[in-house]
């Protein structure tokens, strides 16, 4: 029940209609028996500013930041972690007695999820899909984790450039960039151990897209992860399978991530079954017919 006590929390993005994350939260609410509220704010770029003054005005208990306002968010925050400093992004936002402080949980609930999978990183060499906040989220924690090479491709090839120059000072192995149609792209997948889309391309409503990528130009021993969890078999998934590649669809991630969100929001050990659950059980009803 709402009453005068609820502590209220959100998501912030443009759009957060196809969002399932105020599912999987409420229904880690109730599990705990937390008198607590999540709920979507679909904020466009003009508002951010006020929206991000609202978690104060308004008293949230905290916030998700997602497209596309990772990056931009940090600028308007009382305080950033060390992670999300060094990530350059914010996807998760605590209102501690009115001071804002940014955290990322997208990089290490990926991570988690990648391994529940059964693939470990180090030694692997990656293609990188996407240069925006989740990007910088999962490109930081691979290069950390291990891995033996990075090759990042993005639309707008300057945006892959300055993520790769950014990560050279705490990578310990070679960082490649370029854009969507450089000749090094179908090279770099032919040799890829992992692909990870960290693109939006994919998402609902815009489902019927075409992959990013061709996977017919992957190795059959690859493993395809697409961060993409609306709907929970992309194209680039299904693509994948059908060529023989191992694939892992986003909906770990967005578990593993929310619930370090919820950690950090209330001290309370996070039910990961319970909201495995209400995500799976979402993804179902939301299956084509």
């Amino acid at each position: 029940m709402i009453n005068g006590s609820t502590k209220v929390y959100g998501l912030i993005g443009d759009p957060v209609e196809h969002s399932l994350s105020p599912l999987m939260q409420n229904k880690a609410f109730e599990a705990c028996g937390l008198n607590c509220c999540y709920v979507p704010f679909r904020v466009d770029a003009v508002g951010l500013p006020a929206a991000i003054a609202a978690v104060r005005a308004l008293n949230l208990g905290g916030v998700n930041v997602t497209i596309p306002y990772k990056e931009r968010v940090v600028e308007y925050l009382d305080e950033v972690d060390r992670s999300a400093a060094l990530i350059g992004a914010v996807n998760t936002i605590v209102n501690r007695e009115g001071r804002l402080a940014g955290h990322n949980t997208d990089g290490a609930g990926w991570l988690a999820s990648l391994r529940e999978g059964g693939f470990e990183p180090g030694g692997q060499r990656v293609v990188l899909l996407g240069a925006g906040g989740a990007a910088r989220a999962v490109s930081f924690v691979m290069v950390q984790a291990g891995i033996s090479s990075l090759a990042i491709f993005d639309l707008v090839g300057s945006k892959a450039g300055k993520l790769a120059a950014d990560l050279v000072p705490v990578a310990g192995c070679p960082v490649a960039a370029g854009d969507m149609a450089s000749s090094s792209l179908p090279v770099a997948m032919a040799e890829a151990d992992l692909l990870v889309n960290a693109s939006p391309v994919g998402m609902f409503p815009n489902h019927d897209a075409p992959p990013p990528v061709d996977p017919r130009q992957l190795g059959e021993d690859a493993l395809v992860y697409d961060l993409v969890y609306n709907p929970s078999r992309t194209k680039l998934i299904s693509e994948a399978e059908a060529r023989g590649c191992r694939v892992l669809g986003g909906s770990g991630m967005l578990v593993c991530q929310g619930a370090l969100a919820f950690e950090l929001w209330t001290g309370y050990k996070a039910p990961v079954e319970v909201m495995h659950q209400a995500l799976e059980e979402a993804l179902w009803l939301q299956r084509p017919v």
